[in-house]
């Protein structure tokens, strides 16, 4: 009887925890890896943005070319 209590204290102090510890630790490692869908969205996100930037460069220039001084207006 006393044996096993000792098994159970030492299981409880030492195993418990550090099982604990690697479950958890393996588990939010695992949450913080995107989606192939997340993936999908950002790639799109980025070419809405890479085009959307390339859209105020032409507006930039067509301004530029109509009133050289609409940078300078407050």
């Amino acid at each position: 009887m006393g044996m096993m209590f000792v098994l159970v204290v030492l299981f409880l102090v030492i195993v418990a925890p550090i099982w604990l510890i690697l479950h958890y630790a393996t588990r939010n490692s695992a949450s913080r890896r995107i989606s192939s869908k997340d993936e999908a969205m950002l790639e799109e996100l980025h070419e809405m943005a890479r085009k959307m930037e390339d859209r105020m460069h032409t507006l930039e220039r067509i301004l530029d070319a109509d009133n050289p001084e609409w940078r300078s207006r407050p």
